[in-house]
C-alpha cells in the first residue's frame, strides 16, 4: 500500500513515518527542506521513501502529491501566532479542502485526519447543532471547521475519512513535549508514537 503523509516533517508526522516504515510505501509531503530541520536533532534524517516539497494551499501541488497513492494521512497544522497571519486559514482549512477534494477525485481508499480535542465538549457531550465547545480561539474554530469539512465531503461523495481527536501530543519515550519541555503530571497527554500507530491502523 502506498501512503502520502502531509505534514510529514512535523512532530507527529515524523512518528508516522517511523511507524509506516517497512509496512507501506511512503510519500512524505511538507513545505520545504527547512521543515525537516525542526526535529532533525530528535528524529535524525529521513530517507525511507519519496519526499515531496510543496504548498498544501496549492491545489495542484496537493493533487500531484496524492496521485498514485492508496491512502492519505493528514497531519499538517499551523498554530496561530500573529492575528494578521492568513496561514491558519490557508494551511488548516484550504489545505485540508485540497487534500479531501483531490482524494475524492482520485478515488483514495481512506483519509486519516488529525483533529483535536478542541472539538470535544468538556463535559463529554456529543456536539449537535445546539452544542458547541465554549472556545472561540482561532485554532479551535479551525479544528471545528475541519471536522465539518470532513463530514460534508464524506456525506457528499462517500469518501472514507477517519478523524482522530488527540489532546496534547508528546513523546513518552523521551519524556518531552513538542517544544522539548519536560513532561509534567497532567491529563490529556498522548504519545506521538501511539497516535502514529492509530493512524496506521485506521487505514
Amino acid at each position: 500500500m502506498k501512503t502520502v503523509v502531509f505534514g510529514a516533517a512535523g512532530w507527529l508526522g515524523r512518528a508516522v513515518l517511523q511507524n509506516l516504515a517497512g509496512k507501506h510505501d511512503i510519500r512524505a509531503f511538507d513545505y520545504g527542506p527547512q521543515a525537516w530541520e525542526a526535529y532533525r536533532d530528535i528524529d535524525g534524517d529521513w530517507n525511507g521513501g519519496e519526499v515531496v516539497h510543496g504548498d498544501i494551499a496549492d491545489y495542484h501541488a496537493v493533487e500531484q502529491a496524492i496521485s498514485g497513492v492508496d491512502c492519505v494521512i493528514h497531519t499538517a497544522v499551523y498554530f496561530v501566532g500573529d492575528p494578521n497571519d492568513d496561514k491558519p486559514f490557508l494551511i488548516n482549512l484550504k489545505g485540508l479542502w485540497n487534500v479531501l477534494q483531490a482524494s475524492q477525485e482520485q478515488g483514495i481508499r481512506k483519509v486519516v485526519h488529525i483533529g483535536s480535542c478542541q472539538t470535544v465538549h468538556p463535559e463529554g457531550i456529543f456536539f449537535s447543532s445546539e452544542v458547541r465547545r465554549p472556545d472561540g480561539s482561532l485554532y479551535a474554530v479551525c479544528k471545528r471547521l475541519q471536522e465539518e469539512m470532513c463530514r460534508q465531503i464524506h456525506e457528499a461523495f462517500g469518501l472514507p475519512i477517519v478523524v482522530l481527536r488527540p489532546d496534547y501530543i508528546v513523546d513518552s519515550r523521551l519524556g518531552i513535549g513538542k517544544y522539548r519541555e519536560p513532561l509534567n503530571v497532567r491529563n490529556g497527554l498522548v504519545c506521538r508514537h501511539d497516535l502514529a500507530e492509530a493512524c496506521r491502523l485506521a487505514l
